[in-house]
């Protein structure tokens, strides 16, 4: 008997940070699709130790940031937060306008992948509905 698979509603949970129209940075929720990426421009990892922060700056460039250990808080321009847990995206579109910051929590440092795309890639995110 041939197994079939079961559809898969959710991908890996993501944010994606944006500019919106007012030159704030704002977030939503989902997740990143199945859809395949095929122009990436260049892919980069890095470490950074526990208890570090990062303030406001913008994303400099359209990327994928894949945390592979750690957790840290996210902040907007307008104040308001989320929480990057360990196996989750940050899809940061942010590039221009007042831009975000970080610091991270806990005792993990942050392990992380940059995927940069190319610029008219589409970044396969779904908001939550």
């Amino acid at each position: 008997m041939m197994e079939v698979e079961e559809p898969i509603l959710n991908m890996i949970k993501a944010y994606i940070l944006y500019t919106g129209a007012d030159g704030h940075s704002h977030f939503k929720e989902g997740f990143v699709t199945n859809d395949l990426i095929t122009d990436v421009r260049h892919l980069h990892f890095k470490e950074t130790a526990a208890k570090a922060s990062y303030d406001w700056h913008t994303a400099p460039r359209t990327q994928y940031v894949i945390t592979l250990k750690g957790s840290l808080e996210f902040t907007t321009s307008l104040g308001k937060t989320f929480i990057l847990q360990t196996g989750e995206v940050l899809i940061a579109t942010d590039t221009t306008g007042k831009g975000h910051k970080w610091k991270l929590i806990g005792t993990d440092p942050w392990l992380r992948a940059y995927v940069a795309f190319e610029e008219n890639e589409p970044i396969n995110f779904q908001e939550h509905l």
